[in-house]
């Protein structure tokens, strides 16, 4: 009589495995890393990133699902009926705000001691953190990146005294001390449109203004310290869509809006409601009304929208270094899964169409990985080559990061079949979360606008192309790389002499181009004999894309060369 074979009853087979640190694991993280920062940078931050990589793989998820799953609530009214608009978050939520607080990631860029020590690697060192996080918390990475960004705006354009009482309260090592930031940009009529802001703002006296009006998402709800843009000059109130953009944003003044306040009283503003997001539902996005809110002016009255890009740019980074995490983290799951998943009568990884998957999948890890440090670096860059460099930049790696993590996190969840669309796996909440990216920070559509802005405005493209250019001598890639180039510079002189509707319309395909020969450069530039086993098959993969859909026939990759690009050991 036949038994029931119970034992052999299971999903994974005995050599499963997952990772015990997220920093550890990741072996092309840790190459670049050591090659890119100093060896005194490295030696006093490595400490932290084998903390947060072990804190990120095994506390961290749990948290994630309880914030995720128990989103902020919004208590409009205390039991007396006064107004109150406290947002009520789940403890795990402020786990994951003491894990960021006690990582270092904004000590090691903002505190004095780390500045002076090492001023031309704090993005480095704070990103080389915060990308850990990044690969098990997504939402609270907003809350983040909104407090990185306040930061910048107050040490770049804040006076002396905010200075001083607000930094350390970003850079604080506990969450009782933390400050965390917010931007109070978007509204109903304007969305993308920042010119047809309608808030206004009243002066009130010496730099305090009273601030009216409706912003319609506000990330991080509940920060301590958020910069709102509104109008002071009364004849830019009601902006003509159809004028020219710096008319429409030269009446725009930035200003400092804290939740609480000098007297400890609640600054008035009302909650309207919290967003019910389809993804990143641990933190609180919400719509506000201004009502006389007090607010600090930053800078001088009609430069808000200039004083805002520089936080609106960081972001776009952290949105990149999100996009990249959060599919890394999916591609990985799916790679684990694999690894210890036998089907049709052997290991998963060994059948051809899994392997051609997988490549494919890993090459575009590996090439938003460099398009995205690449960034990264040049944030740390006082080279004027460089700041028209990331100018170009910013754009091109946030709508291909972006689009790329929807794409490989999809992907990845259909490696791990019906057990990774099953809310128990990580891999929902990776799909659900990845979703708001492209949207986030600017769509698509405007980074491909402000791709061509930063063309027409600034040396971006030439440095881009010269640096495209050091690649013509690669021994495998060269001259296919030189073919490319050429034609892109050709065509570029085609595609900026159009008027302006038929620039935009041709402007994906020239821009999509583009940024494949540029990955390729700096992976070309990056290559050496430790990293060259996950960069040369990402290169085939690329250049293949490149060059379209052939009918030769090509070698399948052995497992080894799989294993070797995803560049993971668990």
């Amino acid at each position: 009589m036949a038994t029931y074979p119970a034992d052999k009853n299971r999903v994974l087979n005995n050599h499963y495995s997952s990772s015990a640190n997220f920093y550890e694991s990741d072996l092309m993280l840790q190459d670049f890393l050591r090659r890119k920062l100093s060896a005194e940078a490295y030696e006093s931050v490595e400490g932290r990133l084998e903390q947060m990589g072990e804190t990120a793989a095994r506390e961290m998820d749990a948290l994630s699902l309880k914030a995720d799953r128990q989103s902020p609530r919004l208590h409009k009214r205390d039991a007396w009926g006064e107004a109150v608009d406290h947002i009520e978050f789940h403890p795990a939520y402020h786990r994951l705000m003491e894990i960021a607080a006690e990582s270092g990631m904004f000590t090691v860029k903002w505190s004095p001691a780390w500045r002076q020590r090492y001023p031309d690697e704090r993005h480095l060192l704070s990103f080389g953190i915060s990308s850990l996080y990044g690969l098990a918390e997504t939402g609270v990475y907003c809350p983040l990146c909104m407090t990185d960004g306040a930061a910048v705006l107050i040490d770049r354009f804040c006076d002396e005294a905010d200075k001083a009482r607000l930094l350390p309260a970003v850079y604080a090592s506990s969450l009782e001390e933390m400050k965390t930031g917010a931007m109070y940009l978007t509204e109903k009529a304007g969305g993308s449109d920042v010119g047809a802001t309608l808030a206004v703002a009243e002066h009130w006296e010496g730099k305090t203004y009273a601030l009216t009006g409706e912003k319609w998402f506000c990330s991080n709800a509940d920060g301590d310290i958020a910069f709102v843009l509104a109008r002071t000059h009364s004849d830019d109130t009601r902006p003509d869509k159809t004028s020219p953009d710096n008319r429409r944003t030269a009446g725009l003044s930035i200003f400092l809006v804290e939740k609480a306040l000098p007297d400890g009283k609640r600054n008035p503003m009302d909650i309207i409601r919290l967003k019910d997001k389809l993804g990143v539902r641990s933190m609180a996005s919400a719509e506000i009304m201004l009502q006389k809110t007090r607010g600090t002016l930053v800078g001088e009255e009609g430069q808000g929208f200039k004083i805002m890009t520089a936080m609106i740019n960081l972001s776009r980074v952290y949105n990149s270094m999100a996009a990249h995490s959060a599919s890394k983290r999916a591609l990985m799951e799916a790679y684990q899964f694999l690894r210890g998943r036998d089907t049709f009568g052997r290991n998963a990884l060994d059948h051809p169409l899994v392997r051609k998957k997988l490549e494919e999948l890993g090459a575009l890890n590996t090439a938003c990985f460099y398009l995205v440090w690449r960034a990264v670096e040049a944030l740390d860059s006082e080279d004027e080559k460089e700041s028209s460099l990331l100018r170009l930049l910013t754009p091109m790696a946030k709508k291909w990061s972006a689009e790329i993590g929807v794409y490989l996190t999809r992907e990845a969840m259909e490696l791990t079949g019906g057990i990774g669309y099953i809310e128990d796996h990580i891999m929902p909440r990776l799909m659900r979360d990845v979703m708001v990216l492209p949207i986030w920070e600017g769509a698509g559509n405007i980074m491909l606008l402000d791709m061509l802005r930063a063309s027409g405005k600034s040396e971006g493209l030439a440095v881009m192309l010269e640096h495209i250019a050091r690649s013509v001598s690669d021994p495998v890639h060269g001259s296919w790389v030189k073919r490319e180039s050429e034609a892109l510079r050709a065509y570029s002189k085609e595609l900026f002499a159009m008027e302006s509707e038929a620039m935009q319309y041709n402007a994906p395909a020239f821009f999509n181009r583009l940024t494949r020969l540029f990955q390729m450069s700096v992976m070309i530039e990056a290559r050496d004999g430790a990293n060259e086993r996950w960069i040369d098959p990402a290169l085939r993969v690329l250049r293949r894309q490149g060059e379209g859909e052939t009918l030769a026939p090509e070698a399948v990759p052995s497992r080894e060369v799989i294993e070797d690009m995803l560049a993971w050991k668990a």
